[in-house]
């Protein structure tokens, strides 16, 4: 009896560090994907806010249309560029967060 009583402790604070350290995992890749598109949220507000005064000093719609025609590029490869990191990002986080999960089966499946 007071073996079968240790085991169930043994296991469920074995089960509590397995979601101790998952949660740890995906608050660190939050955080990572916070950070990420907070920084690009930063640097398109100040690349529309430059192309906007570029703008307004024009003297010419080619010249209008050239500025624009840059910023649309530039937007556009910028946002590319931060889809791809924020889904490596996210990859990422789901394979850390599993990480414990994967090890508590493989023991289990090892029985």
């Amino acid at each position: 009896m007071i073996n079968a009583f240790e085991d169930m402790q043994k296991f469920g604070k074995e089960n509590l560090d397995l979601a101790v350290k998952a949660f740890g995992a995906q608050q660190k890749g939050i955080q990572a994907i916070a950070t990420e598109v907070a920084d690009y949220s930063k640097k398109a507000i100040e690349a529309s806010s430059t192309t906007f005064e570029k703008l307004l000093g024009v003297k010419t719609l080619d010249k209008a249309v050239e500025i624009q025609t840059d910023f649309a590029k530039t937007a556009y490869e910028g946002y590319v560029a931060h889809a791809t990191k924020v889904g490596e990002l996210v990859t990422e986080l789901t394979k850390e967060a599993f990480k414990p999960i994967e090890g508590a089966m493989a023991k289990v499946q090892g029985k």
